[in-house]
């Protein structure tokens, strides 16, 4: 593992990469999950811009004071480099309390570098701001059907909390709710 991983507040400058990211990730996550014109066009030039504008608003005005985008970066044949990001904030669905409930609304890293630390300084991170917020539970959405990052989440402590909803992704995606107590 390299000394120069480490994670920062996202920057306008890092918008781009954290498209891509999202992009890359969400094939290596979902891809098996959805229908292959879905997949594909997760990297259109529709759907980019969509994202784009999202990750822009979410750094220039973000819904709350307590929302963050954060990004993990590493130095990449002596460059450094965002690896993979995470997004977070208060709870939004209506059973939680957003005073006490924190969501991670995204985490993703580049599926070439999985495996390397990345997902566990980003969570560390999101954790951190999070307690420090006041915060007590974090919450994550993650599909029900076995996939990468709900094991990532289960294999650091997070359980689901019965909650479960579909997203229509091309056909209807099965979702499950993980959380994990935060509070001292």
């Amino acid at each position: 593992m390299s000394s120069a991983q480490f994670v920062r507040p996202a920057r306008s400058a890092d918008v781009d990469t954290v498209v891509d990211l999202q992009v890359a990730s969400w094939r290596a996550v979902y891809g098996e999950l959805l229908p292959a014109e879905v997949a594909e066009g997760l990297g259109g030039g529709e759907a980019r811009e969509q994202f784009r504008e999202r990750w822009s608003a979410a750094l220039e005005s973000p819904p709350t004071s307590r929302h963050r985008l954060v990004v993990a970066t590493d130095e990449v044949g002596g460059v450094r480099t965002v690896v993979g990001f995470a997004a977070f904030g208060p709870a939004g669905d209506p059973d939680l309390w957003p005073a006490t409930d924190g969501e991670v609304f995204a985490l993703h890293v580049d599926p070439e570098r999985v495996r390397e630390g990345h997902g566990s300084r980003l969570l560390n991170a999101c954790v951190d701001h999070l307690v420090e917020g006041g915060f007590r539970t974090v919450h994550v959405w993650a599909p029900e059907e076995e996939n990468a990052l709900r094991s990532f989440f289960e294999a650091s402590g997070w359980r689901a909390d019965g909650a479960r909803r579909e997203i229509d992704m091309g056909r209807l995606l099965p979702m499950v709710r993980l959380h994990a107590s935060v509070s001292e």
